[in-house]
Formats: C-alpha cells, sequence, structure tokens
C-alpha cells in the first residue's frame, strides 16, 4: 500500500487555479482526461514558473535548456534525488512527466526541481488525556482521542504537518527530525545551548520505534505536468506524553501558529495530510469518524 499512490489520489488539489502565490489560471482539464493513456490532441497547458525559482536560488534547477544543466533523471544527481519513490517516470521532450496525470500546467510553477521534489512529514502523536491523566475516549465511537501537532502554513493559512523539503544528500530521517524542530520549535532563532537541550529530548521521540505511514506522490496544489510533490510521512507516537509534554511547541520558519490538535474526519489539512492522519489512526485504533462504516478498511 505505501509504495503506490491510490485512486483517491487522482488529481484534485493539483488541479486548482489560480495556481498558489499567482493569477496564473490552469487550463481546465476533465477528470476523464487526467491520466496520459486518454489522447487528448488539443491540450494545451499554460506554461507557468515562479520569478523565485527562475531566479536561481541554491534549491532550484536551472531551466532544462540552460548551457551546462543535463540532469540525470531517474537516477541520483550527485546530491539531487532525482528517481521517484513511484518507480520510474516518463521524460518527453527533456522534461519529466507528472506519473498521475495532467494539471493543465507545465513548468516547475513554485517547485524547485523537474520531476520529484522530495518532501518529509514528521507525524508527532500522544493520547489526548483528562487532568487526571487518563486517556479520553470519543463519547460517540468510544475510541481513545489522538492529538498531533499542527503548524498553521503562513503561506496559504491551513493546518498542516510540519514538514518540508529534504536538502539535496540529507538523509530523510535527518528531514523529518530538523523540519519538526524548525517549524514546531523554532529552532532556528534558539541558542545553541537551548538547541543542544532540544536535540537531547527530541532524541528519545526520534529514536524509538516508529511508523512509516507513507511513501509516494502527493496530490499538492504546487504540481504541474513537469513538477510534483513526494513525500515520505513517519509516525513518531509519544505514548506516555511525557516526552512531548516537556517540550514547548513554538511555531517558527514558514509556521504562523503550532498546537496539539485532535484528530477526526471533520480536520480540514492542507494536501493529502488528512489522508495520511487518517491512516495514523487506523494503525494505533484511535477515533476518526462518528461513522462506523467509514472507519472499515478500502
Amino acid at each position: 500500500m505505501l509504495n503506490s499512490y491510490h485512486l483517491k489520489f487522482q488529481h484534485s488539489k493539483a488541479l486548482t487555479s489560480p495556481y498558489p502565490g499567482s493569477h496564473v489560471e490552469r487550463s481546465q482539464v476533465p477528470e476523464d482526461k487526467v491520466g496520459w493513456l486518454t489522447e487528448w490532441e488539443d491540450y494545451s497547458p499554460v506554461e507557468y514558473t515562479a520569478k523565485s525559482v527562475l531566479a536561481g536560488p541554491s534549491w532550484a534547477d536551472p531551466q532544462i535548456n540552460h548551457e551546462g544543466f543535463s540532469p540525470k533523471f531517474n537516477e541520483r544527481d550527485g546530491e539531487v534525488e532525482r528517481k521517484s519513490l513511484n518507480g520510474s517516470y516518463v521524460v518527453e521532450n527533456g522534461r519529466p512527466r507528472n506519473p498521475a496525470g495532467r494539471t493543465g500546467l507545465t513548468g516547475r510553477g513554485l517547485l524547485g526541481r523537474w520531476g520529484p521534489n522530495h518532501a518529509a512529514d514528521p507525524v508527532v502523536t500522544r493520547w489526548k488525556r483528562d487532568r487526571s491523566g487518563n486517556k479520553v475516549a470519543h463519547p460517540v465511537s468510544g475510541k481513545n482521542i489522538l492529538q498531533f501537532v499542527a503548524i498553521k502554513r503562513r503561506d496559504c493559512g491551513e493546518w498542516a504537518i510540519p514538514g518540508g523539503m529534504v536538502d539535496p544528500g540529507e538523509k530523510i530521517t535527518a528531514t523529518l527530525k530538523r523540519e519538526f524542530q524548525e517549524e514546531a520549535l523554532n529552532s532556528l532563532q534558539k541558542s545553541p545551548e537551548e538547541k543542544a537541550k532540544l536535540e537531547q529530548q527530541l532524541q528519545k521521540l526520534f529514536s524509538q520505534d516508529h511508523f512509516v505511514v507513507y511513501r509516494g506522490y502527493v496530490d499538492d496544489p504546487r504540481n504541474t505536468d513537469n513538477a510534483w510533490m513526494e513525500t515520505e510521512a513517519v509516525n513518531y507516537h509519544d505514548e506516555t506524553g511525557e516526552t512531548m509534554d516537556n517540550l514547548p511547541l513554538e511555531a517558527g520558519d514558514d509556521a504562523g501558529v503550532v498546537k496539539w490538535v485532535d484528530i477526526s474526519e471533520k480536520l480540514e489539512l492542507y494536501a493529502s495530510h488528512s489522508y495520511f492522519i487518517k491512516l495514523v489512526t487506523e494503525k494505533r485504533g484511535a477515533h476518526w469518524s462518528e461513522d462506523p462504516a467509514s472507519e472499515c478498511h478500502e
């Protein structure tokens, strides 16, 4: 299950207009023409790459026709991972093709890399407890309520898992820990001493058994026909609550607000994050829905 995008990840958010951070409208793609196997001679997507990407920051590739740029798609290219978590993707006219289908927009939009742009999403959870320290069960489902650390993104105002992009050459485990520290604990603004203390406390949580929730393609509003988001979402669960109780949550980096949020199907989260959270509740036997039918595995 973890290594393939589901039918439910057919484009929805990746078809939204205007494109994030712009006034650019995507060409409309009917649901039955999303897949590349469907012939569509009149398909005329809009070309768009944001100025912030074209400015050539360290996290972005040059344009495909740029002199001296010859990316090695479908493999590790120096420090840059151009392999997809979903297997090989097609490269057409020198450009990678989005494996999940058409998006109505070519170029890279806000994404730095041609092809897969790799992210990591740490889902840090604990049980909701009352003042006596007992787990709190949902009155309807009878299942214990799980909480996770959520951030409110500065760019779009939506609640999300505090994840981020994998740096070139960085191991996923390092990204998961670094992003959590930067976004949920504001580590970038801490003194070296405070940072070392945070590191020590977090080590216990991040070194214990963890559960890989999802690996693969993400239906993300930034995706284009030639650049797309992929992620590895990992659940770190604080069973007793003792580790996280001693860590002061403080929004930093791309986060506007950070807090513990009760998990249920009523949550509206950024990109595919609701789906990741649902998988965590299934794994932990926690509350998700008041309707027993929707709790069944697909």
